[in-house]
């Protein structure tokens, strides 16, 4: 294990370990004019949603580690007080890596990157058309957290208009496939957060859960369940009794599991209730698990 003191370490490795464990960030493709009204456009992965109601967003632009610059973004922020957040898909990735070198105040980042300006409804900054959502914004606070290269400034953000291209909506709902954002990580990687990517984990908040800690103990220290299979099973709401077992295990099934020997049940059955948990039948898993103890007696 490898332990590091933030105040020994220079700040170009201290940024990386971050970026590399604080991983993926979402990315604020952030559109601002300066007073004069000459665009900018410009990613940041220090970025995310805080608050639902008022609707808050919350992005940071740090001063640059080599020379303790600050930002066209941030400045223009600080003068107008308006940015529009652009949502970044597989699509436009490589065109707003092309918008994120540091080209000179006055050459518009729309042009270089080739995408394309559209006015938004509220505020002075244009939205990114080619982008598949957008958030209109009003600068609320900034928050400076230092004075030397590599601190950030949190730029606290109320949302007051957002535009979703259609295509990426079902319902009243984004689909994640559709929109097909990307993330980035550490270094020059970055993830695409759609396809195989995309993990569903359904776990309710309200119905209290029997937890790790009432999970038979042969459950707990099994050596053929995962972390992540011992999770879903302590996710459950009550650990199956005889009547969930024979509501979930056939007749041949409960057959099978009493005619194994003592001295092989044990492995056989957490090999069998890991396939179950591979199929999504947790239930099944637990009364799999669960049968010696109510019906061995």
């Amino acid at each position: 294990m490898i332990s590091i003191d933030p105040k020994n370490i220079p700040t170009k490795d201290l940024h990386q370990y971050l970026l590399g464990i604080v991983a993926p960030r979402p990315i604020a493709f952030a559109s601002t004019v300066d007073e004069n009204g000459t665009p900018n456009l410009a990613p940041y992965s220090f970025f995310n949603a805080f608050s639902s109601n008022p609707p808050i967003v919350v992005f940071s632009s740090n001063r640059r580690v080599s020379d303790n610059t600050t930002k066209d973004t941030l400045h223009n922020i600080e003068k107008t007080g308006e940015v529009v957040i652009n949502a970044v898909s597989h699509s436009i990735l490589r065109q707003m890596a092309v918008a994120s070198v540091q080209f000179p105040k006055e050459i518009s980042e729309f042009s270089k990157s080739g995408l394309t300006p559209v006015d938004s409804d509220l505020v002075k900054p244009p939205r990114v058309l080619e982008s598949p959502a957008s958030m209109e914004c009003v600068m609320k606070e900034i928050i400076t957290l230092g004075k030397h290269g590599g601190a950030g400034h949190l730029i606290i953000c109320e949302v007051v208009r957002i535009h979703i291209d259609e295509r990426v909506v079902d319902g009243n709902r984004i689909n994640p496939h559709k929109i097909d954002l990307m993330g980035r990580m550490g270094r020059a990687y970055y993830v695409r957060a759609s396809g195989d990517a995309i993990h569903t984990v359904v776990q309710s908040v309200l119905d209290i859960s029997i937890g790790f800690d009432q999970l038979p103990q042969e459950v707990q220290k099994s050596t053929v369940l995962t972390g992540n299979d011992l999770g879903l099973l302590a996710g459950l709401t009550q650990w199956p009794n005889k009547e969930e077992i024979e509501a979930q295990l056939s007749p041949e099934e409960r057959l099978q599991i009493a005619s194994l020997t003592e001295d092989r049940a044990l492995p056989q059955l957490h090999y069998m209730a890991k396939n179950a948990i591979r199929e999504g039948l947790i239930k099944k898993a637990a009364s799999i698990l669960a049968f010696q103890e109510n019906f061995s007696k």
